[in-house]
């Protein structure tokens, strides 16, 4: 039987472009969003499923479909199928992570085949960072032509930084942002992570400050508004609709909402000015990976995870 590649994409949208682009190859779509909520190692085991299940449920009150996952996964039990898997992930954190998964499951099912990546971001003649679905045929094309062989350091290194973000110590992931590999984006993601944790100083963290900045700094007529601005403006997050909706919602004890506007509240002025550690009056209780957001702050001087003091032993 004549063998062809297996490609593994980051979502239904892709997945519908490379079927009308008539690539050759089976297709994974991968349907998960690992940067958010508790994870474990081993990449989709029993107990990996039922708190990925339990997180949908009680954070988005979604359900999520582990059957319709393990059905698509299932091309990955048969290898001898396959000449070669092609991963086809974006810049930004969401897909870094839900990558890192990919290639850690890959390796836990011993799969010895050569492994590609296609990643976009910059592209030529753009000034902003493209996700893949973004890019024209032509553009889509050319990333595939040009995927990057995977290094077996290259497959070490992704597997580590799963291993250390299902982990409790977060700086381990530090040496990784300076570590050489062929992910091009991954030093970035990581950093943007790390700033993920609320800051020592206000108890924001990046992407909130970001929000509270935007209502600040431009007229912001209803949330809808406000959640265009946050997606366009959230740098190498990748976050979409239903996660920053959440983090809005959150936010909303520094607003005050009027008629076709929303402006700061004495709360937000004294957050951005660095008057006081909000960061409990937040309370997303949102964990990554092995870590609960509030166990640990983002020591801006230090460049480094703090154990919180409510919670330091």
């Amino acid at each position: 039987m004549e063998k062809h590649p297996l490609h593994v994409t980051n979502g239904s949208v892709l997945t519908n472009r490379l079927n009308e682009l008539n690539v050759e190859g089976d297709i994974i779509t991968w349907q998960e969003m690992l940067c958010e909520g508790s994870t474990v190692e081993q990449v989709y085991s029993e107990e990996f499923s039922k708190i990925r299940k339990d997180f949908f449920s009680s954070f988005y009150d979604v359900e999520l479909n582990i059957s319709e996952i393990e059905t698509e996964l299932e091309k990955l039990n048969h290898p001898e199928n396959y000449s070669e898997i092609i991963l086809w992930f974006e810049y930004d954190l969401f897909c870094h992570i839900n990558m890192i998964a990919v290639i850690s499951l890959i390796k836990q099912k011993k799969i010895k085949l050569p492994l590609y990546l296609v990643c976009s971001g910059k592209v030529e003649r753009n000034k902003h960072l493209k996700g893949l679905a973004e890019l024209n045929s032509g553009q889509l094309l050319k990333h595939f032509r040009d995927k990057v062989a995977l290094t077996p350091e290259d497959l070490d290194m992704a597997t580590n930084a799963w291993s250390i973000y299902c982990g409790m110590d977060h700086n381990l992931l530090k040496p990784l942002i300076v570590q050489k590999s062929s992910f091009k984006y991954l030093s970035n993601c990581l950093k943007a992570h790390l700033e993920r944790f609320p800051e020592t100083k206000d108890g924001l963290n990046v992407m909130e400050r970001n929000i509270l900045e935007i209502v600040r700094d431009k007229t912001i007529k209803s949330r809808h508004h406000l959640l265009g601005y946050a997606l366009n403006y959230q740098g190498y997050y990748g976050y979409g609709d239903m996660q920053v909706n959440r983090i809005i919602e959150k936010l909303s004890i520094f607003f005050i909402e009027e008629e076709n506007l929303i402006k700061l509240s004495r709360y937000g002025h004294e957050a951005l000015l660095g008057l006081h550690n909000f960061a409990f009056e937040i309370d997303n209780a949102m964990t990554f990976g092995g870590v609960r957001k509030l166990d640990f702050q983002f020591n801006k001087k230090e460049n480094k995870l703090i154990k919180t003091i409510n919670n330091a032993h």
